[in-house]
């Protein structure tokens, strides 16, 4: 079975711990400043032989939908440096194009728009792709359905440095497919040695509260360590914007202050980026 395999990592490990969900960094670039031509600005679009209006009727359809217990699959991405951008553009367009799969929940393939960790950095992930499924057999079934072997293959590897990937389950309130123009950030754990990823779920569920500007909280153990890096704790944070994630980051919070305190003794390394939902695939008229 093809799916994305972790090519050699370029991790290094990072300066100590900054913050688990609020890194304190200078106020980032605007979301709409010009994007370097490697790294464009792109969003989904149905690939050749989708149907465009199909797609944006299902994700419409998906949006619609809320859920309980929910698949995470975030996978990252290190394109080449030399690359060129038409093939990134491919490379996005193409992952996009898999929200039409009826296994699919909810699936965005995007830029990253800000590294908040040191790790985060030193690793140097440019792209992104965050889906959501119903159950594990669905996400062994899109990882193993031709055309995300065929996008996989043809789009992702021949372009790329570096892969890793994580899966959880979560039990969401909410919408399964997060409105575009949401901001949404991504924290990746890893625990030092001897620390059981138990302890810092446990710490997560306690600071979850912390987050009062989050309209959506999901976190959980990794169920695929292998594509991982070590990396045992995923916990995704979806805003209404960046302008209110960026709010979130600003405010004095002595509950959070707390939070890092308890758990800085039990990592090793922290991968924390931003990113935004795009909007979904133009219909065809």
């Amino acid at each position: 079975m093809l799916c994305l395999k972790t090519l050699p990592s370029l991790y290094r490990p990072s300066a100590p711990f900054k913050s688990l969900l609020f890194p304190s960094r200078p106020r980032p670039p605007s979301l709409f400043s010009p994007p370097s031509p490697a790294r464009p600005s792109l969003i989904l679009c149905a690939a050749p032989g989708i149907s465009s209006a199909s797609s944006a009727a299902s994700s419409v359809t998906k949006m619609a939908a809320a859920t309980a217990t929910t698949v995470e699959h975030v996978v990252l991405f290190k394109v080449r440096d030399s690359t060129d951008p038409s093939k990134i553009d491919a490379m996005i367009s193409n992952l996009g194009s898999l929200v039409s799969l009826d296994i699919v929940s909810h699936l965005a393939a995007v830029p990253i728009l800000r590294h908040r960790s040191s790790a985060a950095s030193a690793a140097g992930f440019t792209h992104l792709l965050h889906s959501r499924y119903r159950s594990k057999p669905d996400l062994a079934a899109y990882s193993a359905h031709p055309a995300h072997q065929a996008v996989v293959k043809e789009h992702v590897l021949p372009i790329c440095d570096d892969i890793m990937a994580l899966d959880w389950v979560a039990d969401l309130d909410g919408l399964a497919a997060p409105p575009p123009g949401s901001a949404m950030r991504l924290t990746l754990a890893k625990p030092k040695e001897g620390a059981a990823a138990a302890e810092l779920l446990a710490a997560i569920q306690v600071a979850q509260g912390a987050v009062p500007a989050a309209r959506q909280v999901s976190y959980g153990e990794n169920f695929s360590p292998a594509r991982a890096k070590g990396y045992s704790v995923g916990f995704l944070s979806v805003f209404p914007g960046v302008e209110e994630l960026d709010a979130m980051d600003g405010e004095g919070n002595e509950a959070v202050e707390a939070h890092k305190e308890k758990v800085r003794p039990l990592l090793e390394s922290l991968i924390v980026i931003d990113f935004v939902v795009p909007p979904p695939p133009a219909a065809s008229l």
